[in-house]
């Protein structure tokens, strides 16, 4: 199996490559972690995980500056390759983002990413947080409770996106958008490269995964 981590000048590369190859080695999954921005690659990978950390604005700009990478996303994924997005990198599935004006997303799943009310908290929100799901409702859930904890830090989160593709939210000020699923694409809005024995379970259940 090769594994594809986008670099589009965005995200936590290493950490997430060796989360990656450190889940894969745990689940007896035989996986090749290739970090790259040459769409050739991206196309013929069998997995394809998009971190991103920053401005929605800056992500999306730094993928469409790399000539033929974000096609070559798009194809891969829409042939099925399963897809996941890591902190900006599932904001950047949504339909736009506003931070910094109005910008297009990749509209995999609906609603848009928008500053968190959080009231009377303090932004971003920054640290590890309780996950609230329906235990054994999506395969990248399996092997975890409700109440596991993962790590945040983001100040804008998906808002008016649609239930059936929430798997799972977590409270800061009110209920928070953490994980979502639409065919063969998800995405973390916590870095599961940063959270423990939860972040490992949820990438080596990815690396399994047959949507």
């Amino acid at each position: 199996m090769k594994v594809a981590v986008i670099d589009y000048g965005s995200g936590n590369l290493a950490s997430a490559s060796r989360a990656l190859a450190t889940a894969a080695e745990r689940a007896g999954i035989a996986a090749e972690v290739v970090i790259t921005a040459d769409p050739e690659m991206v196309a013929k990978a069998d997995r394809i995980v998009l971190p991103g950390q920053g401005a929605f604005a800056d992500c999306m700009g730094g993928l469409d500056a790399v000539d033929g990478l974000r096609p070559a996303i798009e194809s891969a994924v829409a042939g099925g390759a399963p897809f996941l997005g890591i902190c900006v990198g599932m904001q950047l599935m949504a339909e736009r983002g506003l931070e910094f004006g109005t910008t297009p997303g990749l509209g995999w799943i609906g609603g848009e990413i928008s500053r968190m009310a959080a009231p009377g908290l303090r932004l971003p929100q920054m640290g590890w947080n309780e996950l609230d799901f329906e235990p054994g409702s999506h395969p990248l859930l399996d092997g975890l409770e409700r109440g596991d904890h993962a790590y945040f830090v983001h100040s804008f989160a998906l808002a008016e996106g649609a239930a059936e593709e929430c798997l799972a939210t977590t409270d800061y000020g009110g209920p928070v958008v953490a994980m979502v699923a639409s065919g063969n694409r998800a995405g973390t809005q916590f870095h599961p490269e940063k959270s423990q024995a939860t972040g490992l379970r949820i990438l080596g259940n990815f690396l399994g995964w047959s949507p």
